[in-house]
């Protein structure tokens, strides 16, 4: 879908700040207007424009809550929050030494804190032991009762973070009557930026501990506790579920099989020849050369190379071939949605392999481009895709 840029990513990436506006994310008129300042691929003015828009509605928010307004004020730090992510995405030279990429992210996460804690329901700031340390998380409730209810465990994605996921998956669900346990993993949101630690592909490892902790919260219904797994969530969570077997559900947007072979799907043949023998010089400069005319694969290819610990682009690429379910879907048990899009940027055809390879009790559900829901993850029809999900979660939840 073409939104606003020629360009692809800044087309895709637009559309999905615009998107959250249906939970409070945005304003229409904000977008569009912080748009119209951006050039056409220029990633300076992009966080320039985007932060300068943060900015303003998070002095709305500030100002808005020293007034004891409180809707008003929460209103707009919900849209800074979401602004300031906008605005640092682009930012991979060296994010993590790059202070004005910590500023916004810190932001980011500051200016949602800020907004959580007006809200209508309670949203719980938690710490999920994993290993030697903790994954920061949100557990957002439905109400302050303490009733067990049904649970929904946010993994996001390749960059996605954990505020990200109020407006992605946990208002829809609080309206719905369920909770949502979100957290930030290893190469994701704060724990990346703030601890370091890079992607793993045995997402189990991380699952197990956030589903134990899960049990030890009384508000959780022990048996109807769900996984959903956002963009590269939808491999994360596939993969977990293979060896997790105390879900009632599972919930892919979307589907992911083989992440390596998207990335192998975006080159010539002879570059992914190259980076699966170690030709990495040569491979590295043609992948420069490319990252040059592409704003899509400049930005996944650094971002990969931070998120994962690598040292170039081409030992990223290789560093993908474990994240794939072959051998592994048939192990899933618990109910599965496995969400495809019809114009899916960056995984096409995935989401048609998982459902294929699965065998438990599966379901394909397919947004199209005439329904405005045909783009990666669904971006910019959020509203149908959840009325979606929790059509399907609660038959599925009922029925069992």
């Amino acid at each position: 879908m073409k939104f606003l840029f020629d360009d692809e990513s800044f087309a895709y990436e637009t559309l999905r700040a615009a998107g959250f506006a249906c939970y409070g994310g945005a304003e229409l008129g904000e977008v569009l207007a912080t748009a119209a300042r951006i050039p056409e691929g220029d990633e300076d003015a992009w966080l320039r424009e985007w932060e300068a828009t943060a900015r303003r509605a998070q002095a709305i928010g500030e100002a808005s809550a020293s007034a004891g307004r409180r809707v008003s004020a929460r209103e707009a730090l919900l849209r800074a929050s979401n602004y300031y992510r906008t605005a640092e995405f682009y930012r991979r030279d060296d994010p993590a030494h790059d202070p004005k990429a910590r500023e916004l992210s810190r932001l980011s996460r500051e200016t949602f804190w800020a907004a959580a804690q007006l809200m209508d329901t309670p949203v719980l700031p938690v710490e999920i032991p994993y290993e030697d340390t903790t994954l920061p998380g949100y557990l957002y409730l439905a109400d302050d009762s303490g009733t067990p209810r049904p649970t929904v465990i946010f993994t996001s994605g390749f960059d996605s973070t954990l505020e990200e996921s109020y407006f992605a998956l946990a208002a829809g669900a609080i309206a719905r009557g369920y909770h949502v346990l979100a957290f930030d993993g290893p190469g994701q949101g704060a724990v990346i930026r703030e601890q370091g630690l890079t992607f793993r592909h045995d997402w189990e490892a991380v699952i197990t501990p956030v589903v134990d902790f899960a049990l030890t919260r009384p508000e959780i219904d022990p048996a109807r506790i769900s996984l959903f797994g956002y963009s590269l969530g939808g491999y994360l969570t596939a993969r977990a579920a293979a060896f997790e077997h105390r879900l009632a559900a599972l919930i892919l947007d979307d589907g992911l099989f083989d992440y390596h072979y998207a990335h192998e799907r975006m080159m010539p043949p002879f570059l992914a020849e190259w980076i699966a023998r170690g030709r990495d010089a040569e491979a590295n400069a043609v992948a420069a050369l490319m990252m040059t005319q592409s704003t899509t694969l400049r930005w996944a290819l650094r971002n990969g190379v931070w998120t994962f610990g690598a040292a170039s682009p081409a030992e990223y690429v290789r560093m993908t071939a474990d994240y794939t379910l072959a051998g592994i879907a048939d192990k899933i048990q618990c109910p599965t949605l496995v969400f495809d899009a019809e114009n899916d940027l960056f995984f096409q055809g995935e989401a048609a392999r998982v459902y294929e390879a699965l065998t438990c009790k599966k379901e394909l559900i397919t947004g199209t481009e005439p329904e405005g829901a045909g783009e990666h993850c669904h971006t910019g029809a959020v509203l149908l895709t959840l009325q979606r999900l929790f059509d399907w979660l609660d038959a599925t939840l009922a029925g069992q």
